[in-house]
């Protein structure tokens, strides 16, 4: 008999997510069935996701959802062995049963000298994110400039190495010092710490005096309502991620978006990246291919212990990590 440690949601957040939102509770497995098989958890995502997601998919008591990437212990299905490696999006959990169905094996070609940590960041989730919606949604095209902000997590700095791979100039802005150190060593073209310039408006256009025709938006709230004035005409904006209103209260009120987008004939789409599921594989051969190559670098912010889940969640939304946050069991 295993005995599995899960946090649950106790209570909905309400603004910023807190360690009492969060329960440690104990869970005994049963014995396996013909057909399944149990993992171990070996390293976990927290990601911005969870926060909005939580308040639309989760009741209060049900297992904190994520993604991790887990070791099979034991199996009764003849496709899983005993020692490999898989992705699995099980929640925050350090073991559980699966009939195998929801697992996705690490690509073939990965490398022993490889961090598997990065099948949840640079080539996982958020780096699919990052390939699909500069490729698909912006559709980036060479000597062009794009503008990325949250550069400095998961999605952003990815963005900003494939633009450049891509042939694009590259703007990009996070929220402190360290992390525009971070970009500008990542290759980018320009950065700058939106929490210190005197005008974000000012930053924008020195950062490219002639504007922008991609915009990868990680934020939401003011910042895309300063940037989309400096889209260049039939420019494209990717609506990633709202990070800046996800622990609001009290729904943002921002000027409307309806002039610029008219005026400057532009594009903004929505998307999640689950769209792509189909070329899921094209996207990790990809990634993969370009961090052994060198062209794509990572950083991840390792926590410690299965028990400092929520503390290293809490931690990613204010913004303390450089690139991909995970939790090592």
């Amino acid at each position: 008999m295993v005995t599995a440690k899960v946090w649950v949601l106790k209570k909905h957040f309400e603004g910023f997510p807190k360690t009492s939102n969060f329960d440690l509770k104990k869970i005994e497995l049963p014995n396996l069935k013909d057909g399944e098989l149990l993992l171990e958890s070996v390293f976990l995502s927290v990601d911005p996701y969870m926060r909005p997601y939580s308040q639309r998919d989760m009741k209060e008591g049900d297992v904190m959802i994520g993604t991790q990437v887990a070791r099979i212990v034991d199996s009764k299905n003849p496709a899983f062995t005993v020692g490999a490696f898989v992705v699995a999006s099980s929640g925050w959990r350090t073991h559980f049963i699966s009939n195998g169905k929801d697992l996705q094996f690490l690509p073939s070609s990965w490398p022993e000298s490889l961090p598997r940590s990065l099948a949840l960041g640079t080539i996982g989730m958020p780096g699919l994110t990052a390939y699909f919606g500069l490729f698909e949604v912006c559709k980036m095209k060479p000597g062009e400039t794009v503008l990325v902000n949250a550069a400095a997590g998961a999605v952003g700095s990815v963005v900003g190495q494939l633009a450049k791979i891509g042939g694009c100039k590259v703007v990009g802005c996070a929220g402190s010092d360290d992390k525009v150190a971070y970009l500008k060593k990542l290759g980018f073209d320009e950065a700058f710490n939106y929490k210190t310039v005197t005008s974000l408006d000012e930053a924008l256009h020195k950062a490219s005096p002639d504007g922008y025709d991609c915009f990868f938006d990680n934020v939401g709230g003011e910042f895309a309502s300063v940037a989309i004035n400096h889209m260049k005409k039939y420019g494209r904006i990717a609506v990633c991620g709202a990070i800046s209103q996800y622990n609001e209260s009290v729904p943002q009120k921002g000027p409307y978006v309806q002039f610029p987008m008219i005026f400057k004939e532009l594009r903004m789409e929505g998307f999640i990246v689950s769209r792509w599921n189909n070329r899921r594989e094209e996207g990790l051969k990809a990634l993969l291919k370009w961090v052994m190559e060198g062209k794509v670098k990572y950083h991840e912010q390792v926590t410690e212990g299965f028990e400092n889940m929520p503390a290293a969640f809490i931690g990613m939304l204010k913004g303390d990590n450089i690139g991909k946050a995970i939790i090592k069991v």
